[in-house]
């Protein structure tokens, strides 16, 4: 149907598709349910993650996958980090042997700990030409709405990166290009954990001063963990790193902030929305986190806390109690809090 497919039709797949149409893309964005894609092509619009922002006329929008992949040079993944693995598997059989394909996908396999770049390889194999990951400072709304926008895109080779930058630079967003997957990814991954940990600062009440140290130091821990997986450290203080971290942070569409601002208010995680819980990817990347830091030796104090009020029970205000009270030492910003 188009030279660009987006795979996944929440808020971010359609800000993405959006910004390809811009670019002078046809592009066909594969909504999984019939009724919701039937709806979307007819009014124009996604009414139930993007309203209020009209497609551009060289988005057509199907719920067929082979249509919308067959034939098609650029492939983009855009759905959530648990669908990632089921949404390759269908796309795997039908794929151009040489399609290029991008990751939108922010986020960690729960199960396996996988980067999603290596979720997709794993899946496609040697079926398309590769797999390169979008990431950086984001908000799907603001990206639909033309507002200015900056991302970065990583991929084995730098020039292979050029090339995939090129399909999405283009008034209002620009894009960087980086040869480092494995920082790039981590940085968005990794952010929404954090964000979770200021956002239950910001529920206690407990004030600017406090989110700004953890933000600091989640950046510390985000650059630790990168480097034992193999990033670079200057990874983490541009786009995907610091950037992706203070927009999540401190932007009030940030789903995981909502997340943790409503424990630090007081809600018991049982009794949390159960769409805010699905919909924010620090969930899921906490668990994973939790045994890839120990695997690999990292100390991720924040992160650390966040999973135990996640999945261990633990009081939000004694939470953060616990990572102010840590024994003073002399700050080293990558090294341990």
């Amino acid at each position: 149907m188009g030279d660009a497919a987006v795979i996944g039709a929440g808020a971010w797949g359609t800000a993405l598709a959006m910004q390809l149409a811009r670019c002078g893309h046809r592009v066909t964005l594969w909504e999984r349910d019939p009724g919701r894609a039937e709806a979307m092509q007819r009014e124009r619009e996604n009414g139930a993650y993007l309203a209020g922002f009209t497609l551009p006329a060289a988005v057509t929008v199907t719920a067929d996958l082979e249509a919308a992949v067959a034939g098609c040079p650029r492939l983009v993944f855009a759905v959530p980090s648990a669908a990632l693995r089921e949404a390759a598997a269908a796309v795997a059989p039908l794929a151009e042997p040489e399609a290029r394909v991008v990751c939108a996908t922010k986020g960690l396999e729960e199960d396996s700990g996988l980067l999603m770049h290596e979720v997709l390889e794993e899946v496609l194999g040697a079926r398309v030409a590769g797999v390169a990951i979008l990431s950086g400072p984001s908000f799907a709304q603001e990206v639909a709405a033309g507002q200015p926008t900056a991302v970065t895109v990583a991929a084995p080779a730098l020039a292979d990166a050029e090339a995939v930058a090129e399909w999405f630079h283009c008034e209002p967003v620009r894009v960087y290009s980086s040869d480092d997957r494995v920082g790039v990814e981590l940085g968005g991954a990794v952010k929404n954990v954090i964000a979770i940990a200021a956002g239950i600062a910001d529920g206690l009440g407990l004030g600017y001063n406090a989110r700004a140290a953890l933000i600091t130091r989640g950046l510390a821990e985000m650059a630790r963990l990168g480097e034992a997986w193999g990033g670079r450290a200057e990874t983490f203080a541009g786009l995907a790193g610091l950037g992706d971290l203070v927009l999540t942070c401190t932007g009030p569409l940030s789903r995981n902030h909502q997340l943790g601002e409503a424990l630090g208010a007081g809600t018991p995680v049982a009794a949390v929305d159960a769409v805010l819980w699905r919909r924010a990817e620090g969930v899921r990347t906490a668990r994973a986190l939790h045994r890839k830091a120990r695997e690999l030796g990292v100390d991720m104090p924040i992160a650390e806390q966040v999973y135990r009020v996640l999945f261990e029970g633990e009081d939000p205000g004694r939470a953060v109690a616990a990572l102010m009270h840590r024994r003073p030492k002399a700050e080293h910003p990558a090294d341990g809090d």
